[in-house]
């Protein structure tokens, strides 16, 4: 297909670039594009496999000359850059940015061996975006030696990179008059970004607030009455949930007692509805009971979190003949009416069943006002679980659920830093929990038994939404971004390994091999 036969992207400085727009999530992008392989036939992936939340996730479109830039902590789109103007048709305010070519067929052909070029100096400045101040003038650095620097040209949210013969510049010079002449060569890229210059932008570009909306159904005009979007999950303990959202009041959600009327009122109806019966985890809750605990870890921490219901959608296809044909027919009832909620667009599923015991606290502390669980009750669903997805670049579910970021509530667990989060190491914050829950244990070796790590394989069949040709291994060793591309095969989610499942009462974690936690269980 010719480059510019394609709907042309008009640029909107400080906003977006067509539908790619400032501030909307990895998985919004990314679940748009791949909807599209006929438009963007390659994607790259580039993250850091050692702090994949905390550093830059880079997603290149090499076919359509675009680079994204994302924040690793919550993954926004933070940065659009252009590196080949012949990769898609753009404009500003219905004007081309770049003329089209006479011969669709030639282009085609040139664009194959060499990038196309980028609108020239004048056009910028005296017929598409106007006067502004003066830009900043890049040298050329040593590991890149050429005879051209980089004259950055900075408008409010957006900004235009010209090569400049280096010999040319100097201090105090007219960069009008400069640019204009054959010292300088047409645009090589373009950067659309929120601030008032290129030089402002950057020095907290991946850390600013966000003011564009996550959801493109919200920054557009989506639908009436598309849900507020959730930005922090809040964990209180005793099964007390608080959705932090955008711009919506506050909505609790009680383990036990809300129901799903509540959760469609107040988070809308979920995207999906999976209903999943796996009990190959209740041979360890049998096991459990046998074991002495003391008086604030009579629940199983480790287990209680799944037992029949593991991990929702995330699940393999291969597992729905899992269930016992021992069921009794009570049993079998109940498991007919349980499902999971799955909110992918606010990155967590939640369990609905029958409601269970009260659930723990995420600290032993009799001061805590104890609410009595409601009795049990067989045509009264209630949310019993809640399972909120990080979205790590290189997981197994990597992109089916936007990032859900959560922390655990900080009047009840105090750091030196800051509140556990879904950007703390797992190792801190196991090494937290389990200091405030040691004088619980009868001792030092029953608290190691019961916080072993469970093994649990990803990569075993073929999931529904699998999006492994985007997922790197992390066996590969090395602080080097990974680079995945849309070209990998479904044995490539043979190299992730194994998570591992680490309990306190509560609270289930599931950890990759690079101590990022993957998924948080709250029950």
């Amino acid at each position: 297909m010719a480059a510019f036969t394609k709907t042309p992207l008009p640029i909107n400085p400080g906003k977006g670039l067509g539908f790619l727009a400032l501030g909307a999530s990895l998985h919004e992008i990314l679940t748009r594009l791949k909807a599209q392989p006929h438009l963007y036939p390659r994607i790259d992936v580039a993250y850091s496999s050692s702090q994949p939340l905390v550093n830059p996730i880079a997603l290149a479109l090499a076919h359509n000359g675009i680079r994204l830039r994302f924040d690793g902590p919550d993954q926004r789109l933070r940065l659009i850059e252009v590196l080949d103007f012949g990769g898609w048709p753009l404009t500003y305010k219905n004007v081309d940015l770049v003329k089209s070519l006479e011969d669709k067929e030639a282009d085609s052909l040139s664009r194959a061996n060499a990038r196309v070029s980028g609108p020239a100096f004048r056009q910028v400045y005296h017929k598409l975006f106007g006067p502004t101040f003066a830009g900043e003038y890049l040298k050329p650095t040593q590991e890149s030696p050429s005879t051209y620097g980089t004259y950055v040209l900075s408008y409010p949210g957006v900004a235009f990179s010209f090569p400049l013969r280096d010999s040319a510049w100097s201090e105090g010079a007219d960069f009008v008059a400069l640019l204009s002449t054959s010292a300088a060569l047409n645009a090589k890229s373009l950067s659309i970004f929120v601030g008032s210059s290129w030089m402002d932008a950057r020095q907290d570009l991946y850390t600013r607030p966000c003011v564009h909306p996550r959801s493109l159904a919200v920054g557009g005009r989506g639908r009436e009455g598309t849900p507020d979007e959730v930005e922090f999950v809040k964990i209180c303990g005793y099964g007390r949930i608080e959705i932090l959202r955008r711009s919506s009041p506050p909505f609790h959600i009680v383990l036990g007692e809300t129901t799903t009327q509540d959760l469609v009122a107040e988070l809308g109806p979920p995207d999906a509805i999976y209903r999943k019966n796996d009990r190959r985890l209740s041979i360890h809750k049998t096991r459990s009971k046998s074991i002495e605990r003391a008086p604030y870890a009579t629940l199983p921490p480790q287990l209680d979190g799944l037992s029949d219901t593991d991990r929702s959608s995330v699940t393999t296809a291969s597992d729905e003949s899992d269930i016992d044909d021992t069921m009794t027919a009570t049993s079998a009832a109940t498991s007919s009416t349980e499902c999971f909620y799955n909110y992918f667009h606010h990155g967590f599923d939640v369990f609905v069943s029958c409601p269970a015991g009260l659930s723990p606290g995420i600290v032993p502390s009799d001061s805590v006002e104890v609410r009595m669980p409601l009795p049990p009750s067989t045509d009264r669903l209630v949310a019993t679980k809640i399972l909120l997805h990080a979205n790590v670049p290189g997981s197994y579910p990597f992109n089916r659920y936007r990032r859900s970021r959560w922390f655990l509530d900080p009047e009840q667990i105090w750091t030196d830093n800051a509140p556990l989060s879904s950007e703390t190491p797992f190792t801190a914050i196991s090494s937290t929990l389990r200091d405030v829950w040691t004088g619980t244990y009868i001792s030092e070796e029953q608290a190691t038994s019961l916080q072993r790590p469970m093994v649990l394989n990803r990569g075993w069949g073929d999931s529904p939404g699998s999006s492994c040709e985007l997922l790197g291994g992390w066996e590969e060793s090395g602080d080097a971004p990974k680079r995945q591309t849309g070209n990998c095969t479904s044995e490539s989610t043979s190299s992730l390994g194994n998570t591992e499942l680490y309990g306190f009462p509560g609270l289930l974690f599931e950890v990759l091999k690079n101590d990022t936690v993957s998924c948080l269980t709250v029950y």
